[in-house]
């Protein structure tokens, strides 16, 4: 992948027809605290969205991605102290899920600028065997069709980490 954020989205629309932005068929969101409990919150957020979005069949790989990339947000992604911190922690990871007639999108937000799994690369599994970490990342390019991050823009810092499942017409 690149380094900038339109090239890091190209397999998004690599080999797909268009996406109409207006053509969203769902989108939901919501906040993350800054602990590891909330996995739980974002697989119980993911099944309540699937399901109101007829998508039950999707949810196993669906969750296992999001689960992933929630975790690898909260251990890589945010100061040691943001997770330890009294009281009740901001909300600085966010899941968004957002449905196409023909795809799906999970995307998880965090405050890093970091590339996500380091030296991780699909296309090198035998050396990924032996990394301490990334290996989640395997699970997400194994059960998801595509995946990719791009930075964020303007006046927000970090990045977007991203997945697509396609989708049956």
């Amino acid at each position: 992948m690149g380094t900038n954020g339109s090239t890091m989205l190209e397999p998004l629309r690599q080999g797909l027809p268009p996406v109409d932005p207006t053509a969203v068929s769902g989108s939901a969101s919501c906040a993350l605290p800054a602990r590891f409990e909330a996995v739980r919150g974002a697989r119980s957020f993911t099944r309540s969205t699937l399901s109101q979005w007829g998508l039950d069949d999707r949810f196993d790989d669906v969750s296992l991605v999001v689960s992933e990339l929630v975790t690898n947000a909260l251990r890589h992604a945010l100061p040691d102290d943001a997770r330890s911190s009294a009281g009740e922690p901001e909300a600085a990871v966010r899941l968004h899920l957002m449905r196409w007639s023909t795809r799906l999108v999970c995307a998880v937000r965090d405050p890093s600028e970091d590339r996500p799994g380091g030296s991780f690369a699909p296309e090198r599994t035998d050396e990924n065997c032996d990394l301490e970490s990334g290996r989640g990342l395997f699970l997400v390019d194994a059960y998801s069709d595509n995946w990719g991050w791009h930075p964020l823009a303007g006046r927000l810092t970090g990045k977007v980490v991203w997945a697509l499942f396609m989708l049956a017409d």
